[in-house]
């Protein structure tokens, strides 16, 4: 074998150290992100104490921009009631279209919005979120448009046909 070959030859295994090298540094830099469970593992306690704790109440956010269509009214089907963390406010419930669904909640000022989520391929279109005798939420598709329209009877939430 000549010099040149031994010279290629080391050239290419000193090559291939470093790339090994940089690359193990790499993955040590980025740490457990890449390998390990995110946030950690958690101990039996810790996860009683979560599970203990309220659910935090989500944020809803209005999106999309006001337009001039007909409005089609969907039929709104009830979901499952469940109680308000606050001790102010009735129970919460859960109503779902075609468009999309929306929580409400009577409280001592009426109804309101507690969150509304357009379904795929539809958007929200216009929000009345209250508290107020009655709150509405629109979700607007490509081929159709769906209002939603919930007021309180009693303590309980209810959907009823647009006026």
């Amino acid at each position: 074998m000549g010099r040149r070959s031994i010279l290629v030859a080391t050239g290419w295994v000193a090559t291939a150290a470093i790339a090994t090298l940089i690359g193990v540094g790499a993955i040590r830099l980025v740490g457990e992100s890449l390998t390990g469970t995110p946030g950690g593992v958690r101990g039996e306690a810790e996860i009683e104490r979560a599970l203990a704790s309220p659910e935090p109440v989500p944020t809803p956010r209005a999106t999309g921009s006001a337009s001039a269509a007909p409005a089609a009214t969907g039929t709104a089907g009830a979901g499952p009631t469940s109680p308000a963390p606050s001790g102010s406010a009735g129970p919460r419930r859960g109503f779902a279209t075609d468009g999309g669904t929306a929580v409400a909640e009577c409280g001592p000022g009426g109804v309101r919005l507690v969150s509304w989520a357009p379904a795929q391929g539809y958007r929200v279109r216009d929000v009345d979120r209250g508290p107020d005798d009655d709150v509405e939420v629109t979700f607007e598709g490509s081929a159709r448009e769906y209002e939603l329209k919930v007021r309180c009877i009693g303590s309980e939430p209810v959907a009823v046909a647009d006026d």
